[in-house]
Formats: structure tokens, sequence, C-alpha cells
């Protein structure tokens, strides 16, 4: 398995207002976004192509919608951010590799 181009643990996980773990992992690896409760169970993934990030009110929020399914996470300081990041570069990377594998 690869490694992952994000990983953070303690990530409080809702689904709207139903919390469904406190302290889950939210991970961007080969081209998918996980989601996962604290024990390593997957909780959603989806190809990042169906996944839509955003930020959300505060700073330490982002709101995913994964296949229909909306999701609220609530990062450490600073942690949102790299997730943004790291699904802006995981796109860049699959649509250069489409790109170069296209021709």
């Amino acid at each position: 398995m690869a490694e992952p181009d994000f990983d953070v643990a303690g990530v409080e996980i809702r689904r709207m207002l139903r919390s469904l773990t406190r302290a889950g992992n939210v991970l961007v690896r080969e081209g998918k976004l996980v989601l996962q409760t604290s024990y390593g169970s997957e909780i959603d993934s989806a190809p990042l192509e169906r996944v839509r990030v955003s930020g959300y009110g505060v700073r330490d929020y982002a709101l995913a919608t994964m296949d229909g399914s909306r999701y609220v996470l609530r990062f450490a300081l600073g942690h949102r951010e790299g997730l943004l990041d790291a699904i802006r570069t995981a796109r860049a990377k699959a649509d250069a590799e489409r790109g170069v594998l296209g021709r």
C-alpha cells in the first residue's frame, strides 16, 4: 500500500448532527479520500473526482461531500489547510498522469 499524501488523526467526524467519531482519521491515499474511526474502520471513502471539500465556518472545520453524503470534519488548527492542499496536489498529479497516458 502506498504512503498516504495526507494522514491526520484525532479528527471529529460528524454526519451533520450525528457524531460518528471524536478521534477519527482522515487520509488522502491513492487518489481517494478516506474517513476512518479511531480504530481504523472505514466510515466512507470516495475517489477524489467525486469529493468536494471546502472550508466551513471557523478555521478548523471542513465540509466534505463524498458521493452525496456530507460530513463535517473538525481538525486541530492548521490541519484543514493541509487536507485542502493534499487534495489539490493529488488531483493535479492525477491530471498530469492522465495527460501523459492520453498521448
